[in-house]
């Protein structure tokens, strides 16, 4: 069975302050810690690179699951894996031409290999990142557009969600964008073992208490299937 993992997204805290947000997420149950990667013309939004992982990464021992919402992701491979990036996932609609090159390296740094897809992609396009021998190990589920935090949740990108976890029982399935106590439900119910969230974690008076509350309904999806 495929482990329940909350992820809260950095790119909902204070940035002037990352390495105590790191902790305090920690400290109040987070099992990784997302990071998003945006270059401004994958996605228009411009954040974080190497620099600040790099930074990060002397404050924390903490996975960094690295989200790469860029349009050449093999020249970030290097860099972070040097910055001490955890889990590197990059966009299949980035990668449709290099995608074994591509996790080959991600692989050799010591890096967990993920892929991602936006909404409007079919899931089809990441069976053959699946089904290679070098394959991916992760799929990363947009349940928003990529580029911004604080949008709604598309409960329709859950029959993507399903159909994944129907064809890969053992595979880690993560879903980000709008999810919190209102949307996790759906998520966890179509078969979603990682879950990213953001303001939902952040904007809490309690953060820890909105962790709990997103393990427990994994699990609690997990014992019903």
């Amino acid at each position: 069975m495929v482990k329940a993992i909350i992820a809260p997204s950095m790119l909902s805290s204070d940035f002037a302050n990352l390495a105590s947000e790191a902790e305090r997420m920690l400290n109040c149950g987070a099992d990784w810690l997302h990071m998003d990667i945006m270059d401004g013309h994958f996605v228009p939004n411009l954040t974080l690179g190497a620099p600040i992982i790099e930074s990060l990464r002397k404050h924390t021992k903490a996975y960094l699951d690295c989200h790469l919402m860029v349009t050449n992701p093999l020249d970030y491979v290097e860099p972070l894996g040097k910055a001490g990036a955890s889990g590197f996932t990059f966009h299949v609609e980035a990668s449709r031409d290099n995608w074994q090159e591509l996790v080959q390296k991600i692989k050799s740094k010591g890096m967990k290999p993920g892929v991602s897809l936006k909404p409007g992609t079919p899931i089809e396009e990441v069976y053959p990142l699946l089904d290679g021998e070098n394959s991916v190990e992760l799929v990363l589920v947009m349940t928003v557009e990529p580029g911004f935090g604080g949008q709604k949740f598309m409960p329709e990108m859950m029959d993507k969600v399903r159909t994944l976890r129907k064809k890969y029982p053992s595979l880690d399935i993560e879903v980000d964008g709008g999810l919190g106590p209102s949307t996790i439900e759906a998520a966890t119910s179509a078969g979603a073992n990682c879950i990213v969230a953001g303001s939902s974690v952040f904007g809490a008076p309690d953060p820890a208490q909105v962790i709990t509350l997103l393990r427990g309904s994994v699990e609690e999806a997990q014992k019903r299937s």
